[in-house]
């Protein structure tokens, strides 16, 4: 491995500390921007941009500890991959969007362009590290680096990208990581006979949405 690759593998291991939801440090954005319909997942039904009536006044859910006892296991399972914080805390500087009500809609906004951009370093990240994938880390570490860059551009920048075509530019490169990821494991199966053989690490599958 080069000087090169080594550098982003160890760069986008520790990045990954910072790509989960971290609530006391957001604006509650995901209580306010999802929508959603009363179901197995949610208690309710909810308007997007209008917030969770459990959202407190200091950002905290009333319910967080009993989400799941509540009817709430949709809010238990979801994670923001570290965008709201970003967008509260690096983005708008610490400005919530009680405070000044006339940003809310760029901020509510800008939070689903972050969650996608910070979806797609978590893949980025976790196929840096596949060994199948370690001809294309070069092109991998490239990637990451962009999208971290563009996730750390300031409010109008964010507003103004094509958040569609980057991810479409890095869904191919995925896809051709998850190809050798595959055939690494066929070959595996071939050799072996026992699907068993195959590790759990080569089998991850880079699908839009991760739970």
């Amino acid at each position: 491995m080069s000087e090169e690759c080594d550098h982003a593998v160890h760069r986008a291991d520790s990045a990954r500390l910072s790509l989960r939801g971290d609530c006391e440090s957001c604006f509650g954005l995901c209580c306010v921007v999802a929508a959603f319909s009363a179901s197995t997942d949610f208690a309710i039904d909810k308007d997007a941009g209008k917030a969770c009536p459990h959202l407190q006044s200091d950002f905290r859910c009333a319910i967080h500890t009993h989400l799941r006892e509540q009817g709430f296991p949709g809010c238990a399972a979801y994670d923001c991959l570290g965008a709201g914080q970003k967008i509260s805390q690096l983005t708008f500087g610490g400005e919530d969007w009680r405070r000044a009500p006339g940003r809310a809609p760029q901020m509510f906004e800008l939070f689903l362009v972050m969650r996608q951009l910070h979806e797609l370093l978590w893949y980025l990240a976790e196929a840096l590290t596949l060994q199948p994938a370690r001809q294309l880390r070069g092109a991998l570490g490239l990637a990451f680096e962009e999208t971290e860059r563009l996730a750390e551009n300031s409010p109008e920048s964010l507003g103004e990208l094509d958040v569609a075509t980057h991810r479409r530019e890095v869904s191919a490169l995925l896809l051709r990581v998850s190809e050798l990821v595959r055939a690494k494991s066929r070959h595996r199966k071939d050799c072996t006979g026992l699907t068993s053989a195959v590790p759990t690490s080569a089998t991850v599958s880079f699908s839009p949405h991760p739970s």
